[in-house]
């Protein structure tokens, strides 16, 4: 279950850009990240560029920190807003070092941003002090894109906006600045707002999920809860699934296990080696949830837990369910065969037993 939001920013844009309609209108939290998710061509970039100024449409509204960037009869120019924007390129100047680079950025700084980090915390946090002085072209281009953010966050935005940042990088680059992104996620008091078609970065990095297609807005809430939703498009993908956020409470050194707490149960996985109390995220899939009447013992699945189906439907074939499911407030999807909900008898309000076949530890 995601924790409450402090304050709520609201945005509303609408208009045509060629032969494009966007009309996108919702709400996200003042902090964390929130993830603007959908296929490519649904219009999550233009609604980015919106926010930042880049793009005008015939309608829009838009306040940050006490700010009102655009409304009626007011629109502020993209260079007046406290904002950093980081690109899918991190098109830094050849010519400049690392330092050079991020100090383009400092020099920039908004007067009435956020004081988000100083230099040296944000190299630091971001793993660039042992880098300063080299030049981009030594760079991999996973470390480009680190200094591409640093350099936006230091102009001190109120607000920081990123249009597909990994999806120019290869499968290894990803997997090496994926846990600098969660380090901001853990540090930074701003908003975030990520575009992406990725479920897993979704599912690693977002606190709040706004699910876009053909310009529209189709959901946007907590993560857990709206990627358990069965009435949007990514029900019917190998992803369908939800991302939990729990909280290593035992380990098992015997067999290298670590039993991660959510409200409602708790999951046995592999030990990810964080400490006890520290935070952690599971990624549940659909596919790899079963369920049963009863508490079946004498089986190779350990995680097992009483739950209560609370929505059923049709995953884009007659013969294939998803099954909806509350384990004490936390909200899991399960597939199954038409079939098997049928001789189960599944119907919202009936208890069951949950069994969790497999769980990605997203350390």
């Amino acid at each position: 279950m995601e924790e409450p939001s402090v304050m709520t920013l609201n945005v509303h844009f609408a208009g045509v850009q060629g032969d494009f309609s966007i009309d996108a209108r919702f709400g996200f939290p003042a902090r964390g990240v929130t993830a603007l998710f959908g296929p490519s061509g649904c219009g999550k970039t233009t609604l980015l560029r919106c926010m930042a100024g880049l793009t005008r449409l015939d309608h829009g509204e838009l306040e940050i920190g006490g700010e009102v960037w655009q409304g009626s009869g007011v629109f502020v120019p993209p260079h007046k807003r406290a904002l950093g924007y980081v690109f899918q390129d991190a098109n830094l100047f050849p010519h400049l070092s690392v330092r050079a680079n991020l100090m383009f950025g400092a020099k920039r700084a908004s007067k009435t941003g956020a004081g988000t980090v100083g230099f040296d915390d944000l190299a630091q946090l971001l793993g660039l002090d042992a880098m300063l002085e080299r030049s981009p072209k030594r760079l991999s281009g996973g470390e480009r894109q680190r200094v591409a953010i640093g350099r936006a966050l230091l102009t001190q935005p109120k607000i920081l906006l990123m249009d597909e940042p990994l999806s120019a990088l290869d499968h290894k680059s990803k997997g090496e600045i994926l846990p600098y992104l969660e380090r901001l996620h853990d540090n930074l008091s701003i908003p975030i707002v990520y575009v992406t078609h990725s479920p897993l970065e979704v599912a690693r990095l977002a606190d709040h999920l706004v699910v876009m297609e053909q310009g529209r807005v189709l959901a946007s809430g907590p993560l857990t809860e709206t990627l358990a939703r069965l009435d949007l498009p990514i029900r019917h993908t190998e992803n369908a699934g939800v991302a939990i956020k729990a909280t290593i409470g035992a380990r098992d050194e015997r067999w290298s296990l670590a039993r991660a707490d959510f409200l409602g149960g708790s999951i046995w996985a592999r030990d990810p080696g964080i400490a006890l109390g520290n935070k952690v995220r599971l990624r549940v899939l659909a596919r790899d949830v079963s369920l049963a009447l009863e508490n079946i013992e004498g089986t190779s699945i350990m995680n097992r837990m009483p739950a209560t189906v609370t929505d059923i439907d049709e995953d884009g074939h007659a013969g294939v369910r998803l099954v909806r499911v509350d384990v004490g407030g936390t909200p899991l999807v399960s597939r199954l065969t038409a079939r098997s909900a049928h001789e189960l008898k599944l119907e919202p309000g009936k208890a069951v037993w949950v069994q969790i076949k497999s769980v990605a530890v997203l350390d």
